[in-house]
């Protein structure tokens, strides 16, 4: 366990920021920098938290940015645009905060002298659309220019690439994460299994884009931070990148869909609608680096996973 460290998670507002900070509030000094467009904070006892401070502000502000890193021996960088309704409609944005807010980070973590760690977040969307037990030596695959989709894709995968320069350059300690399907409690905005699993607390109608067919392997929140807390404490994780996910928790997005009604007990019927745009296939995660190097194995499966969502929504009143 990472301890006596001042940490700035940004995006920490957000979804695995928050969950992230109260793993490791316990033991260190949490700064979160957001600029609060999706607040899961609000759900948490964060703000009642004497080891976090909260600091309102852009990824963009590259000023704002610099006087966060400020002091800190960490630096977890999980703010990014994302979700494909959101990428499909400000591209431009997409670009540019996934883009230039990572270059500020590491400009600002390298400038500062960080020198434990900077996570960077990518995606699983970097191996294109039909990807099968990739590792992370896999090439990774760009869509058509134009295809809004990949747009996202394009972006994380530019941050890779500028992470491990300035590790490589400068012997910035960087990491790079690239989770596959994360989903669990405190999730908000943008999902399918969240969507799925609102509507189904309520006996709504669930809509499936497409045909169906798409298959994922989706990874339980809580066993994303544990793999990101091993790369903060095994010094062999930097310079590195890390595929997270669960492997063993595949099936198609209608037998999501099916699983979710299931496991709830809900009377939603099941329909189909137009996808939005491209879709990716296939996409199962090789993950034997990370349990090589650090020891990382998902444990929650789905039905459970779903359980313990379905109950936090309906605790917050989500649902």
């Amino acid at each position: 366990m990472l301890e006596g460290k001042r940490i700035l998670i940004t995006g920490g507002a957000g979804f695995v920021g928050t969950t992230l900070a109260t793993k490791l509030s316990g033991k260190n000094e949490v700064v979160l920098y957001d600029n609060l467009s999706r607040n899961t904070m609000k759900y948490t006892p964060l703000g009642d938290n004497k080891q976090v401070t909260m600091i309102e502000g852009d990824i963009l502000d590259e000023a704002g940015v610099t006087r966060a890193v400020q002091g800190c021996n960490v630096v977890i960088h999980c703010a990014a645009i994302a979700g494909i309704d959101t990428v499909i409609k400000s591209p431009v944005k997409t670009m540019e905060v996934n883009m230039i807010g990572t270059a500020n980070v590491l400009r600002a973590a390298h400038k500062a002298g960080v020198s434990h760690r900077v996570v960077d977040f990518s995606t699983s969307e970097v191996f294109g659309s039909m990807a099968y037990r990739v590792s992370e030596d896999s090439n990774a695959v760009s869509g058509s220019a134009g295809e809004a989709r990949w747009v996202y894709a394009v972006s994380k995968l530019a941050g890779e690439h500028l992470a491990k320069a300035y590790c490589t350059e400068f012997g910035l300690p960087t990491v790079t994460i690239r989770p596959f399907n994360i989903y669990g409690p405190g999730q908000t905005g943008e999902g399918a299994i969240q969507i799925f699993i609102k509507r189904a607390l309520k006996n709504e109608d669930l809509f499936v884009r497409g045909d169906g067919t798409q298959i994922r392997a989706w990874c339980y929140i809580d066993d994303l931070v544990n793999g990101i807390m091993l790369t903060l404490v095994n010094p062999k994780a930097v310079g590195e990148s890390f595929n997270i996910g669960n492997a063993r928790a595949v099936t198609t997005i209608y037998g999501l869909a099916q699983t979710v009604c299931r496991v709830l007990n809900s009377k939603s019927k099941i329909t189909f609608r137009e996808p939005l745009s491209a879709d990716i296939e296939l996409r199962i995660p090789e993950t034997k680096k990370s349990l090589d190097i650090l020891g990382f194995k998902a444990d929650v499966d789905l039905d459970d996973g779903i359980l313990r969502t379905a109950k936090w929504f309906e605790e917050m009143k989500l649902a």
